[in-house]
């Protein structure tokens, strides 16, 4: 997957190109941010997405601009970014990020097929909740026709990471100033329940037991 627009320039050691690690970090994340440029104006839109073997799906309304532009087989910059901890250094300027993030690059292309679209609405599904899909309603005709599925082969792509703590100049670590990681993860609160839920209804395993991603 490397090639030489997702080949790392800055910090190369920090670059990765295996498929293990860049599908690692695409199964844990669950928002991505996809890039593209129409009529010279560039855009950056946040949205869901889903992995499914070495294709990325991203989803939205069929009313959306970003996905009608994306449909027409433009080129397509999508990242995913997990922070793992803020780095304090002794100086301000070598203060960081420990982060593990992914680049994929490509066209997307529109899902047509309506046995595709509906695993890949199942796959989004689970993506953001692992054992939701089998209890909830499924889309319905007009639903489905509401929805556009763009596909994104993970044919180009990198991943850069950073972990460690920080890296002062030899100067600055004989001063008293604390320095080193302030790990950061994301993890679930408490669920509450919607206030039309039937009271009888039990909280789901998958729920409870949400956790870290």
């Amino acid at each position: 997957m490397k090639t030489n627009r997702t080949t790392v320039k800055r910090i190369p050691k920090r670059g990765a190109y295996d498929r293990e690690t860049i599908n690692a970090i695409l199964d844990e994340a669950i928002v991505c941010h996809v890039g593209f440029v129409v009529d010279g104006q560039p855009y950056v839109i946040p949205t869901g997405y889903a992995r499914v073997g070495e294709d990325l799906y991203i989803h939205g309304s069929a009313a959306s601009r970003m996905l009608r532009e994306l449909a027409k087989g433009v080129d397509v910059c999508v990242t995913v970014t997990l922070l793992d901890g803020l780095v304090l250094a002794r100086s301000a300027f070598h203060h960081s990020m420990n982060y593990r993030s992914v680049v994929v690059l490509g066209k997307a292309e529109l899902v047509t097929d309506a046995d595709e679209k509906y695993a890949a609405l199942k796959a989004l599904t689970e993506h953001f909740v692992p054992g939701r899909w089998p209890e909830v309603r499924w889309p319905n005709e007009l639903e489905l026709k509401a929805t556009s599925v763009l596909k994104l082969p993970i044919t180009e792509a990198s991943a850069k990471i950073r972990t460690g703590p920080p890296i002062d100049d030899d100067e600055d670590y004989a001063m008293d100033v604390w320095a080193g990681v302030l790990p950061l993860a994301l993890t679930a609160s408490e669920p509450f329940a919607d206030p039309k839920l039937e009271t009888a209804t039990k909280l789901p395993d998958y729920v409870r037991k949400y956790g870290k991603r």
